[in-house]
């Protein structure tokens, strides 16, 4: 069976639209530069302040600690600001000595993030030129510094922003994060950040480093004070002002454990999402897309035996080999198995429910809570 003209025209123009979107996240993976140990180092050495923010991190500190304490550079500060922690945070810094310095945050002022008040009283603080600011969490290469200043001074670029590798455990984390890295991949448009006149702006808050006089003309995270994606609002206030800023993918370089259970993936995408900025139009544009994009074409080849039609059925299989091929060779990009990328339509379902309870709890106006600290919510 057939189809009329009109829904014909109608169905071509949807698989093209589907196909170009899937097609958006390869050509940006595809242009996004790599960094690795290899990479030249710099030719002068500056001093820098690496700030770690840290709020009961006894899990993951110690490793990231010693992984920077092994650093290939000559020249590193390190400055860990504790944010009341009630576990053993403290006691890991204090075991690496007078290497590690240990800042104790002041109260958290009214209309602070948590992590900006730490990484802006770590800066205050710090006696470096380049300013690092770096997660808890994250694992470095011994060459990570040498390379990432070598390119930041071969770009000539006022603050750049790594990669990291996603460490995944467990079932839902190797099914969800490839997605996710997608996602976000997509929607900031991350690697056109590189070139001259883009209006994209992206820093990665687990490494990114800054020219110290770039980020006090800026205002600091003072500048950000209220935003729990202020890594996302630094670097548009960075792109207003002219800076350069430059992105690479370093696998090689940086490794990081976002979540350590379902649960808490589940949350630190909820904060992800919209932060304290709800809009509820935005939330609903983006259930649409997820609807649109991810799941309705799995929809048309069914749809299409079922009712016997030709069209669909070709536009359906077009889709599903699109799809399931372009997400299983993004999961191996990544540096996970093939495996968990056919298992996408689990991931869109997972974001779907999370955007919905997002959705839901805007509309209610509840808090976010994140490390144990509610932060109101604010329409936009």
């Amino acid at each position: 069976m057939g189809l009329a003209f009109g829904p014909l025209l109608l169905l071509l123009g949807y698989t093209g639209a589907v196909l170009v979107v899937q097609g958006v996240a390869i050509y940006l993976a595809a242009i996004m530069p790599t960094l690795g140990p290899d990479a030249p180092p710099p030719r002068a050495t500056p001093r820098v302040s690496a700030v770690v923010a840290a709020r009961n991190e006894e899990a993951d500190l110690g490793a990231c600690l010693d992984s920077l304490l092994a650093q290939e550079y000559p020249d590193l500060e390190i400055i860990v600001v504790d944010g009341g922690s009630t576990d053993g945070t403290r006691e890991i810094v204090r075991a690496r000595g007078s290497r590690v310095r240990l800042l104790e945050e002041p109260p958290l002022p009214a209309g602070w993030v948590g992590k900006n008040w730490a990484c802006a009283n770590g800066a205050r603080a710090a006696t470096g030129e380049l300013l690092l600011f770096t997660d808890a969490d994250v694992r470095y290469h011994p060459r990570a510094l040498v390379a990432t200043l070598g390119w930041m001074e071969r770009e000539e670029a006022d603050a750049v922003t790594l990669a990291p590798r996603v460490e995944t455990d467990g079932f839902w984390e190797r099914v969800v994060l490839p997605f996710y890295t997608q996602m976000v991949l997509t929607y900031f448009r991350a690697p056109r950040m590189n070139r001259p006149g883009s209006r994209a702006a992206l820093l990665n808050g687990q490494y990114w480093l800054v020219r110290r006089r770039v980020y006090e003309a800026l205002g600091g995270h003072a500048s950000v004070r209220g935003y729990v994606l202020e890594d996302i609002q630094l670097a548009r206030e960075l792109r207003e002002r002219g800076a350069r800023l430059r992105i690479a993918w370093a696998p090689d370089l940086l490794s990081t454990r976002m979540y350590r259970d379902r649960r808490e993936m589940f949350e630190g995408i909820l904060k992800n999402i919209h932060g304290t900025r709800f809009s509820a139009l935005r939330q609903v544009g983006f259930l649409a897309g997820l609807l649109l994009f991810f799941v309705v074409p799995l929809a048309l080849l069914p749809a299409g035996l079922l009712a016997g039609s030709l069209p669909l059925v070709v536009a359906g299989a077009v889709l599903y080999i699109s799809l399931f091929g372009k997400h299983i060779g993004f999961a191996l990009g990544v540096r996970e198995r093939g495996a968990y990328g056919a298992l996408f339509p689990l991931a869109a379902g997972f974001y779907l429910v999370a955007v919905s309870t997002s959705l839901v709890r805007g509309l209610a106006g509840r808090p976010l809570r994140w490390k144990g600290r509610n932060y109101p919510l604010e329409p936009t």
